[in-house]
């Protein structure tokens, strides 16, 4: 079955095609349709120690670079820059094994539930990403977890790597001047925002009916009822809703310290009491122990704010945009002491550019609601308290300020100093990764397949 679907959804379909390492049907569909996959004819073009590299992790780079290319060719040596790449990759990984760097099932599982969200958001429905792949959600992520694993440990490898790398003024600067002149990019429209958020308090009135619906449940289960199935009926946890509210196996730690503290206190087939968590509120029922990990199923109800409360941090944000605009406090105390949004508020509430760390965004980056209200707005204006919904569902009121326009314009030190800084960061940085890798690239067993033979995975200087 073929269905339409816009650019960032097969894009987004690509991107997970790719990590479930299949390749789509043909090179047309890349942006408009896609069919399901065939799994490509492998073979090992590298081994680094106990790591490899197959074919299919090649050309699967490759294809996903050709979407992205929009029809632009590749350079002739392309797959060579990629093995390149994944060598180095795949050697981080190896010695990673040896100095025993590490990433937790937790962070492995919160970044597979992250990608996963997110690929359904833009396909549209958990269903129709199922559809796509014959497989449920639990199976995709099964498939996922160990590609993920393996790229979060690359990335805590590469930060131990450089890590401790910066740039000094002085080197901006000459990094800069090296650049010629005819080849300095030339900058779109960029703005800086900064967003304060209050989330609407659930009331009284809210949690007592979810605890009173959970006590409700629990005695159904004491009553013989089936906790998986009430689980699957009522449990507003989209991860485990559909397993029966099944988390799998945890370590000490790996959990929120409520419900951790109430599963340590039951033993096999026990239930908790009610169990409120920054979540909402839980019924938990303990399943085993293997070592030091633990099961354990919960149904989870998040009781909904409503307006009346959501009315309370729009008078609150009301009192902060006067006191802002009258200078009886800054925008960014403001948000430091009151924003519920710890990605912006301890950077002034300004939004950040993932891409450099800065706090200028282009107009095509920006989130079309924010967008939209910036886009009559003059520099230096607070909106009212407009409604928000945040990240995990939750409602809220933000007021938006335009701290800057800045026009198209070629880039230069003065205005674009964090772009460039953060250039010159990332060069050193691949500097610091090439002396790493010419240091320790004898101290792994490395064979490459003949016809990679002329890529030169091991010479630097061609990186």
């Amino acid at each position: 079955m073929l269905f339409k679907v816009n650019r960032a959804a097969a894009l987004a379909l690509l991107t997970l095609l790719l990590l479930l390492g299949f390749a789509p049907a043909s090179q047309a569909q890349l942006g408009i349709t896609r069919t399901r996959g065939q799994q490509l004819l492998d073979g090992i073009v590298v081994k680094v120690d106990n790591q490899i590299v197959l074919q299919s992790d090649v050309e699967n780079i490759y294809l996903q670079e050709l979407a992205r290319a929009e029809g632009k060719p590749l350079p002739p040596d392309f797959k060579c820059k990629i093995l390149q790449s994944l060598v180095l990759n795949k050697l981080m990984l190896a010695r990673a094994e040896v100095d025993s760097v590490t990433v937790s099932d937790q962070q492995v599982n919160g970044e597979v539930d992250r990608r996963m969200a997110y690929f359904v958001q833009q396909i549209g429905s958990e269903k129709r990403l199922e559809e796509q792949y014959n497989k449920p959600i639990k199976a995709l992520k099964d498939d996922l977890r160990p590609q993920i694993k393996d790229q979060l440990t690359q990335q805590k490898m590469q930060e131990t790597i450089t890590g401790k790398v910066a740039v000094t003024p002085r080197e901006v600067a000459q990094y800069f001047s090296k650049v010629p002149k005819d080849s300095l990019p030339y900058f779109s429209t960029e703005v800086e925002v900064g967003q304060i958020i209050i989330t609407a308090q659930v009331n009284d009135k809210a949690k007592q009916a979810a605890i009173a619906k959970l006590n409700d449940l629990r005695g159904q289960i004491q009553g013989g009822a089936d906790f998986a199935t009430l689980a699957k009926q009522y449990s507003e946890d989209p991860g485990s809703a559909k397993e029966g509210g099944y988390l799998g196996f945890f370590g000490r730690g790996e959990l929120v310290p409520e419900y951790e503290a109430a599963s340590m206190k039951l033993e096999p087939g026990q239930m908790s009491p009610v169990v409120q968590s920054q979540f909402g509120f839980h019924l938990i029922q303990f399943i085993e122990r293997k070592g030091n990990k633990y099961s354990t199923r919960h149904i989870l109800l998040k009781p909904e704010a409503g307006a009346a409360d959501a009315s309370e941090a729009a008078k609150t944000l009301t009192k902060l945009r006067r006191q802002i605009l009258s200078d009886s406090t800054s925008f960014a105390k403001a948000a430091k002491d009151f924003s519920s949004d710890k990605s912006s508020s301890g950077n002034g509430g300004l939004l950040q550019n993932r891409q450099d760390g800065g706090t200028r965004m282009p107009l095509d980056k920006l989130d079309p609601a924010v967008f939209f209200t910036i886009d009559t707005m003059k520099v230096g204006s607070i909106t009212r308290p407009l409604p928000y919904r945040t990240d995990d569902g939750k409602d809220a009121m933000r007021i938006i300020w335009l701290k800057s326009n800045t026009p198209p314009h070629q880039a230069n030190l003065q205005e674009d100093y964090q772009k460039i800084a953060a250039a010159a960061l990332n060069e050193k940085r691949n500097k610091a990764l090439d002396e790493w890798f010419l240091k320790n690239r004898g101290t792994v067993y490395l064979e490459i397949a003949p016809e990679y033979a002329q890529c030169k995975v091991l010479d630097v200087a061609e990186r």
